[in-house]
């Protein structure tokens, strides 16, 4: 089974993440996840888990900024009792229960320096120190760590630690922001809708194509899981209908506006040979994609068929 197919999007910037991705969980490599909060760093992590020899062992899974500082010692490395003020037995951490498995550590970033040490001396020796224990214990396993900041720049004012960065850095995988696969976000859509279709018993809405063009142009901050919270909403409140402008929230009339009111392209006052500037972007396109007509059809806004009937047109027989 290929678990990479959870992923969704066909965008080049996807391809190349993935193909590294798969070969990197082939191994037992320390893997550090790079992307803006809502890219899918976890669906990514679980991807990589499900595809390498560790499928079967346990695959835990820690957000370092959910914790108070206090906690995140104890939760991560186990506790001995009255260690602390509420430590009232032993307690084992989230590397035992991970043995034999991987650990995920989402915003590693937001790590006190003080248990980034620990972690370190994890990766160097596979030792851990449970807090209150005087004897370290060992385990077996891998960390995927990820990170939604420039940990070079933590680096520089001193609030991450350089020798784990090196530590964690062995593999990164840098996760595209949502705005940089515009051509994914119609394939994304779709998959929601029908998801939200099945589990809430609805019927799926349609998205007009005025709307997608919309949602095309947005910047996206909250990534895919902000439009995976906008397709569940509309999915709901507007079941088996299609979705218009008008129906978008407030926080997209800002990209409407200038849609409709910015024109994408200038005409020069001596004009232009339309034919020829329609060959000339269809050439494009196809170089781009190697000849591939349907990744050419995408970066074109096109369905694949209109694209074909336009090469046609144009004489390319070359494709």
């Amino acid at each position: 089974m290929d678990h990479f197919k959870s992923i969704i999007g066909q965008s080049p910037a996807l391809d190349a993440l993935i193909r590294s991705a798969r070969i990197a969980a082939a191994t037992d490599v320390t893997i550090l996840l790079n992307g803006e909060t809502g890219t899918g760093k976890e669906v990514l992590a679980n991807a990589i888990q499900k595809s390498s020899t560790r499928a079967h062992k346990p695959f835990i899974t820690l957000n370092c900024a959910a914790l108070p500082e206090s906690l995140i010692e104890s939760e991560l490395f186990g506790h001995r009792k009255g260690s602390f003020t509420g430590a009232t037995g032993n307690t084992e951490g989230l590397f035992q229960a991970a043995d034999g498995g991987t650990l995920f550590l989402d915003e590693i970033n937001s790590l006190p320096v003080s248990v980034q040490a620990k972690i370190l001396r994890f990766i160097e020796s596979g030792e851990c120190l449970a807090v209150g224990e005087t004897e370290t214990y060992t385990v077996d396993v891998r960390i995927i760590a990820a990170s939604n900041t420039d940990l070079n720049l933590q680096i520089a004012n001193g609030t991450f630690r350089r020798d784990l960065y090196f530590r964690l850095n062995v593999v990164p995988l840098n996760l595209p922001a949502l705005s940089q696969r515009v051509g994914d976000i119609e394939l994304l859509i779709n998959h929601f809708v029908k998801s939200f279709e099945i589990e809430h018993q609805i019927k799926a809405p349609r998205f007009s194509h005025s709307t997608l063009k919309i949602l095309k142009s947005y910047n996206w901050p909250g990534n895919i899981r902000e439009l995976r919270n906008l397709c569940e909403r509309l999915s709901i409140l507007l079941a088996g209908k299609i979705i218009e402008p008008e129906n978008l929230p407030l926080e997209f009339n800002s990209t409407q506006l200038t849609t409709l009111s910015t024109p994408q392209f200038t005409l020069p006052p001596g004009g232009l040979d339309l034919d020829n500037l329609e060959a000339n972007l269809i050439q494009q396109a196809l170089d781009m994609t190697k000849g591939n007509r349907s990744k050419s059809a995408r970066l074109l806004g096109l369905t694949r068929d209109t694209l074909l009937y336009r090469m046609q047109k144009h004489g390319f027989s070359d494709y």
